[in-house]
């Protein structure tokens, strides 16, 4: 059974939908309070608006350098998905605790909670920081402005371990990420009259039929990188806007694509590649209209995260999990912010599977949640013993 309080906190964590396109402000009030009431501090960084926020705080001595747990708080839509059980309301079958976030990641953001009194008590001789981040789903967009506030700290943290569902494997590496928005502007005129305009449409499916051309490339070629279950760089197409009716010639349409690459690529390369054949395209539009044209515009990137084997992180969190296996993941995470912007050595290792996460009826095995706070445990044990030599 895990432990009541760590059920507890999930269950209110669930209690707030926190999907991107909402504030996530009552949990963060949620966990100041919760913080607040153990006698620890934190500090919000918000957005520009100050509709959502991440949250800091440290935990031990405070003129240290500490590990950070890290996780974000929102979760993607259930709009659509065909729910069996209610995703804002924590609820138990079989060993299986379902709701929204259960997986990914607010399992693991719960474990960690309910692990502070433990860790007021022990005490800590090398403090543990806690880094809980906003619209991590549409792009690591919040945490970016975490990252900059912790520029200017004096400590930055020895290691940080970014909680997203791994099943409690430890994972060095995950592909990076770049999406775009494709917009095709043509020209409009009568459908009976179609060779007389350019078609958005067409031109956009076009596009689009070149993007699988080059993942098809990709999947049959490579690049390859072992350790990856998909070990090459994918291209998606996600979403497609265009035309108002039948009988009207589109005179614009939209798409959003997305790059997830391995180390061995820039997708900015591949990038270049589709803006190349994007020009050759609008040579020929302009043959019909020379106001025709085809934009395209990076909506996210994020780096992907490449931890040595052989880096002590890797070897403390191993320890940790009580695991000596080496994983990949095919999904990002804050982690290549982390390790590249600030330096910080970073692993991936939480609670849950995204087997589970992005789907309805979304649920976290109830011995994923103990191997995580055991897991924990050993993180409060090893953090207050004055060994500790990290970094």
């Amino acid at each position: 059974m895990a432990q009541p309080l760590t059920l507890e906190i999930l269950a209110d964590l669930i209690g707030f939908d926190t999907t991107s396109c909402n504030s996530n402000l009552a949990l963060m009030a949620y966990v100041q309070r919760f913080l607040e009431q153990q006698g620890v501090n934190s500090e919000l960084v918000y957005d520009g608006q100050e509709s959502k926020a991440n949250l800091y705080a440290t935990i031990g001595p405070a003129n240290k350098a500490g590990v950070m747990l890290s996780g974000h708080t929102d979760t993607v839509p259930v709009t659509g998905q065909n729910w069996i059980t209610e995703p804002y309301q924590l609820s138990e079958q079989d060993g299986r605790y379902y709701g929204r976030g259960t997986s990914d990641m607010k399992g693991f953001i719960a474990v960690v909670l309910a692990a502070v009194p433990q860790m007021l008590k022990q005490p800590l001789h090398t403090p543990i920081h806690l880094a809980f981040s906003y619209d991590e789903e549409i792009g690591c967009v919040g945490v970016r402005r975490l990252i900059d506030t912790m520029q200017n700290h004096p400590l930055k943290p020895v290691f940080c371990i970014i909680g997203e569902p791994t099943s409690m494997q430890v994972v060095t590496a995950h592909k990076g990420k770049l999406a775009a928005r494709v917009t095709v502007t043509g020209k409009e005129c009568h459908s009976g009259m179609a060779p007389l305009g350019v078609n958005a449409i067409n031109y956009a499916a076009r596009m689009i039929n070149w993007l699988e051309q080059m993942a098809k490339s990709k999947r049959n070629s490579g690049p390859f990188e072992d350790g990856y279950d998909i070990p090459y760089s994918t291209v998606h197409t996600g979403t497609v806007q265009g035309g108002t009716a039948l009988n009207i010639v589109p005179n614009k349409c939209s798409f959003l694509f997305e790059i997830r690459n391995i180390a061995a690529e820039d997708p900015r390369d591949l990038l270049a590649l589709l803006q190349t054949y994007a020009n050759e395209l609008v040579n020929e539009m302009h043959q019909i209209d020379a106001g025709c044209n085809i934009s395209i515009e990076i909506t996210t990137e994020y780096p992907g995260l490449s931890t040595a084997e052989d880096a002590e992180v890797v070897a403390f969190v191993k320890k940790l999990a009580q695991s000596t296996a080496n994983a990949n993941i095919n999904f990002g995470t804050e982690g290549g912010l982390f390790s590249n912007v600030l330096g910080i050595p970073t692993v991936v290792c939480g609670p849950g599977s995204m087997d589970q996460g992005h789907k309805p009826d979304e649920f976290i095995h109830i011995s994923q949640l103990q191997q995580c706070e055991a897991f924990m445990a050993r993180l409060i044990d090893e953090l207050s013993a004055s060994k500790f030599q990290g970094g």
